[in-house]
């Protein structure tokens, strides 16, 4: 292992770096961080507390340290924090420093990502869009106006922690900061303003004196004294590309994001269990789960464009905060095993022995002892290897941990804990859909459609960027005098409108001409219909809806939104065509639609229930329900409706688009094979299904009393099948190897039945349809779980033949147990 020496001290709560001379093999202690005169190895989790609510932190916060981690990460995010310049948001789940202070209260430390730019699959990146309207500015470069505006607001967030002593240096629990953000992957296209820029970046925060390091992700020209760090799927081939710096992964992705019309992506347990082992093997010092906890895009804040709703980002806590199992459960036995480990990998000499065919042994070692990690990275052939006398057979795509380099405690590809299979749960406070009372409004869009009514005008087509983001919606309007003797005149004549991948609705003198949007990642299309106009004055008007502002790309602030056009009408005589491109017109624009400006999803007024109509565009929907019994995540059923936004009791509970249907392509009716490299195209489901009909509803969004849902359909849809259900275990498959024990939970309820057990070989199937394998213990397994696990919460039971009985299996075949039981 090609290792440098860093030491990292804490003294008198303050980081101070003490850089020594490159070596081959070298003391842990020299690379590892020291906090509060502890040499520590950190495992650290993102939860973005926007994607949640304050209500539900605490329990986030406790099952991230029941779950092995030591560190919260957290980016800051501007365009929420001063949606409007000088115009500050610190409220609700806005709150970050109540956030920082709840992580502070349960004694794990934190990771403090300011950026401003965030990326996070946010809307615009976590820029404010405001930013982009000020004159002469660009974004990311040497500009005095943004670096002004760059600085202003991240001053603003290290002064408020100051204030509230929540850095390190004073006592409190952050012991890093990020500036900048994954800029390194989108620079050279920038190039010498971008390096100027990242210098100035380093600058500017060291100023600020937080009296703990600050870092760049992705950034391979980092500037001292900041550390770089990696991001990715993968880091343990990942060496800082300066000497004397801590080898860091601040994003761990645990899955993916999920686009509308994209399928369900999985990035399986023992994968990720593979990439933390093989980091730590390799010198990691710091590791961050990203997304540990995804949560929600409340709001407008999903980005992309065309990111869902939901942002579970297969995390080891699930969108509502249960665990997802068995990611949480294995990746604990992780934690815990390295953390067992930690004087030895924070103060051990390394030595690294490759055995050719991708299969290696590290040890580190202390005068007190040894631990080792074996490591097989070929994708399909187990390993046997042989260790001081003794040998050890290594699954394909694992890392074997031996803490005292004798006994195999852990293995990444042998997954001893329970599968959980969730389900919903109709909502038993009263009878839906039935019980549910619809009462409807139309949207009132004839001064825009028919009148052509605006705000303001221009002799152009404006990106809709210049409304600053304040709505989806911007209507683009205008009016062209035709009449029978015009060249362009036929009985074949079209509109033709340039798009930029997101929605668009034309009227044409008021009648509804049609709708038009592109897939995830396109961001130009052209619209064209058939259309007639009628001689003399005709209104032209089009509606512009965005799903998300771009976030990621080199210059990704300036990808145009909206109608840039050319908008043009086109007439056809035979083979001949004649185009009148209407894009230097004069043009009218009206920012958002009625029922937003006057907040409908909170007016009790003006709702009528008679003649309830169904698959009709721009109509909003309200009706009133009961909060589900009992303590369980709540979410909505919005199956039926096609495209809008949903609120319960006012609050927003973001984008919807079921009838967004999935690519059919793609997904595999096999088990997901966790060996080899992971990416996004990789154990996908869902294909051919909506996208998402499950919307999350945070119980502390309802009252115990009547609450209201407000529906806009901008689509048209049908709400007859929206109803309300309660997410929770329904089926745990306890899993363990021999010598392991097996720990079973209902989470919260009692297990009602066991319906499977089996000691033995593995057996056929997956949980849910389990079939006994060909040897098994003599004793009967179904009968010893039940009597030991039904009507409990929680039970654990040896996976052994002392319990089980002696089997019939090989020497050669790894014995388990396997039980699914019914919560």
């Amino acid at each position: 292992m090609a290792s440098q020496k860093l030491n990292l001290f804490v003294l008198l709560s303050v980081i101070f770096f003490f850089v020594s001379a490159c070596a081959y093999d070298v003391s842990r202690d020299e690379r590892a961080l020291t906090i509060d005169g502890k040499r520590r190895i950190i495992m650290s989790g993102s939860i973005h507390y926007p994607r949640s609510t304050p209500e539900m932190w605490p329990d986030l916060i406790k099952k991230s340290k029941d779950g092995g981690l030591n560190t919260i990460e957290t980016y800051i995010f501007w365009n929420a924090h001063e949606p409007l310049r000088r115009q500050y948001d610190f409220s609700g789940n806005l709150d970050f420093i109540r956030f920082l202070k709840t992580v502070q209260d349960a004694g794990l430390y934190v990771i403090l990502r300011i950026g401003p730019y965030v990326c996070a699959e946010w809307n615009y990146g976590g820029f404010p869009v405001w930013l982009h309207n000020i004159p002469g500015i660009e974004f990311r470069t040497t500009n005095t106006a943004f670096m002004n505006e760059m600085q202003n607001f991240t001053t603003l967030i290290v002064d408020m922690v100051k204030q509230e002593k929540l850095f390190a240096s004073q006592g409190g629990p952050i012991i890093l900061a990020q500036i900048e953000n994954e800029y390194g992957n989108i620079m050279a296209p920038y190039g010498d303003a971008g390096k100027a820029y990242v210098d100035w970046c380093g600058k500017m925060a060291e100023s600020l004196d937080i009296g703990v390091p600050w870092i760049m992700c992705q950034q391979p020209d980092t500037p001292e004294p900041l550390i770089q760090t990696c991001n990715g799927f993968y880091c343990d081939d990942y060496e800082p590309a300066k000497p004397n710096t801590p080898k860091m992964w601040t994003e761990n992705w645990t899955g993916w994001f999920k686009n509308w019309g994209g399928q369900d992506p999985h990035r399986t347990a023992e994968d990720v269990a593979f990439a933390v082992a093989r980091f730590f093997q390799t010198g990691g010092t710091l590791q961050n789960y990203y997304m540990y906890h995804g949560g929600t895009n409340f709001g407008r804040i999903a980005g992309g464009p065309y990111i869902t709703t939901t942002y579970d980002y297969d995390a080891p806590l699930d969108e509502y905060g249960n665990f997802a199992q068995p990611k949480y459960g294995h990746l604990k036995e992780l934690h815990n095993v390295l953390f067992s480990m930690e004087k030895v990998l924070t103060h051990g000499n390394v030595t690294n022995t490759d055995f050719g065919n991708s299969v290696s042994a590290t040890v580190y070692q202390t005068d007190e002892g040894s631990s080792c990690f074996f490591s097989n990275a070929n994708t399909t052939t187990d390993a046997t290897l042989s260790f001081q006398g003794s040998e050890y057979i290594v699954p394909a795509w694992s890392v074997s941990i031996l803490p005292d380099c004798k006994t195999e405690v852990y293995n990444t590809a042998k997954v001893n804990t329970q599968t959980s299979v969730t389900v919903k749960k109709s909502n038993e406070a009263e009878s839906e859909p039935t019980s549910l009372k619809w009462v409807w409004r139309p949207e009132n869009i004839d001064d825009a459609a028919v009148q052509g009514k605006g705000e303001i005008s221009a002799s152009q087509l404006v990106d809709q960027k210049v409304t600053n983001d304040v709505s989806d919606y911007l209507w683009y309007m205008t009016s062209v005098n035709l009449d029978k003797n015009d060249p362009i005149w036929s009985e074949n004549m079209t509109i033709r409108i340039n798009g930029t991948g997101q929605v668009i609705h034309a009227y044409v003198n008021g009648e509804y001409l049609g709708s038009q949007w592109a897939t995830y990642g396109i961001f130009n299309y052209v619209f064209e219909k058939k259309v007639k106009f009628n001689p003399g004055q005709n209104q032209i008007s089009i509606l512009s809806a965005t799903v998300g502002l771009q976030n990621y790309g080199s210059f990704f602030d300036v990808v145009q939104n909206g109608l840039p056009g050319p908008i043009e009408i086109i007439g056809r005589k035979g083979d001949e065509s004649i185009i009148k491109d209407l894009s230097s017109h004069k043009w009218s624009y009206k920012v958002d639609l009625h029922g937003f400006e006057n907040k409908v999803f909170m007016d009790s007024s003006k709702w009528q229930a008679e003649n309830l109509p169904t698959n009709r565009m721009m109509t909003w929907y309200k009706t009133t329900f009961k909060a589900p019994l009992g303590k369980d995540p709540v979410v909505v059923n919005l199956q039926g409706l096609g495209k809008g936004v949903a609120w319960v009791n006012g609050q927003s509970l973001g984008r919807y688009w079921p009838s967004y249907i999935t690519e059919e392509d793609g997904c595999s009716v096999e088990a997901c094979d966790y060996r080899g490299s992971y990416d996004s195209t990789k154990c996908l489901s869902n294909c051919g299904q909506p996208t998402q009909i499950w919307y999350h509803v945070p119980r502390s969004f309802m009252s115990d009393d009547d609450n209201e849902l407000v529906l806009f359909e901008e689509f048209g849809g049908n709400p007859s099948l929206v109803n309300f259900q309660t997410v929770r275990v329904g089926t745990a498959c306890g899993n363990a190897y021999e010598n392991k024990t097996m720990e079973l939970s209902c989470e919260g309820r009692l297990i009602s039945d066991i319906k499977f057990a089996s000691y033995g070989d593995a057996p056929e199937g997956t949980c849910g349809s389990f079939a006994t394998g060909s040897c098994q213990g003599k004793n009967d397994a179904l009968s010893i779980v039940r009597n030991a696990c039904v009507g409990k919460e929680t039970c654990s039971i040896p996976a052994s033949d002392e319990v089980f009985g002696s089997t019939t299996c090989g020497k050669d075949v790894s014995k388990k147990l396997v039980v699914e039981a019914i919560c």
